[in-house]
């Protein structure tokens, strides 16, 4: 076994590995934030999807004629009753206008101090292709002053937008994965010519190739497990101070997303993820490497 050899080579005491558990530990702390990063953004946009695609806002905009405008309401109301694409449809009344503007205008606008539209949240039903400019067309036809907000239009572009940072993290992510396959790289190499002598020995008295692999590849595990296991432990902190700091802001602004089991089971799996990583590499290594050598 690879944890359990017996070691014929001094790698214990090489003082250029020392520093690779710590190099490691901050490949995997980058590692953790950038998948965190990326579960989190994926979260977000399906979230928002789940609760803004096949939705639309009528808006009535309103005028000084105060009985014109519930009538043209009544009237946005009768044409949604009746079309058969229409799931559900609630109008909000003023106050409830008056709530949802107090984060921008505070909690001093009182009833009637503002010329405030009637608006109508429209949920269309999930087999239906009907659209914004097809329900505008119909309420034009019967309701002047009416405006159709589809939420689709900024949706995808959110969505577009999310999609890059999570390309951008996937990249980071990519990059810290070549870095620390070649910081094995490095390392293995170094200790390949530290030890060549001894490396010789052990082919002269019978050692293969894959012996003398595995037990750089044990000591690459080892470094690696211990370099990842801090770097968990560093990054666990950091986390749970980013949701701190998420969970103060307005839900408004920033849905509350929670990790599920298998988000933290992917986030914990990062380190063993890592230490095979470097195990893998610094075996590779030294098999091309001592193919060349002897």
């Amino acid at each position: 076994m690879i944890l359990t050899g017996r070691s014929d080579l001094p790698l214990d005491k090489d003082e250029h590995s020392r520093f690779l558990p710590w190099l490691i530990a901050f490949m995997v702390f980058l590692s953790i934030l950038a998948v965190a990063g990326m579960l989190v953004l994926n979260a977000t946009a399906s979230r928002w999807d789940v609760g803004v695609r096949g939705n639309l806002t009528v808006q009535i905009v309103p005028t000084d004629d105060v009985a014109a405008d519930e009538a043209r309401l009544n009237e946005v109301l009768t044409v949604l009753a009746t079309a058969p694409e229409v799931a559900r449809y609630d109008a909000l009344d003023e106050m409830r206008l008056i709530r949802l503007l107090e984060p921008w205008v505070g909690p001093s606008i009182e009833k009637g101090d503002l010329p405030l539209p009637r608006l109508i949240n429209v949920e269309l039903k999930q087999a239906t292709s009907f659209t914004a400019g097809g329900l505008g067309a119909r309420l034009s036809e019967r309701v002047k002053g009416v405006a159709i907000d589809d939420h689709r239009v900024w949706l995808d572009r959110l969505v577009r937008m999310i999609e890059t940072f999570e390309a951008l993290a996937l990249v980071v992510l990519l990059f810290i994965t070549m870095a620390t396959v070649g910081t094995v790289v490095f390392t293995t190499r170094t200790g390949l010519a530290i030890h060549r002598e001894a490396i010789e020995v052990l082919h002269l008295i019978g050692a293969h190739d894959d012996y003398i692999a595995r037990q750089f590849a044990s000591r690459a595990l080892g470094l690696g497990i211990r370099g990842g296991l801090l770097g968990l432990v560093l990054a666990l902190p950091t986390l749970w101070m980013l949701a701190h700091l998420a969970a103060s802001l307005d839900e408004r602004l920033l849905p509350d997303i929670g990790f599920g089991p298998w988000h933290w089971a992917l986030l914990l799996a990062m380190p063993v993820t890592v230490a095979f990583i470097a195990m893998t590499t610094a075996k590779v290594t030294v098999l091309r490497n001592l193919a060349r050598m002897l």
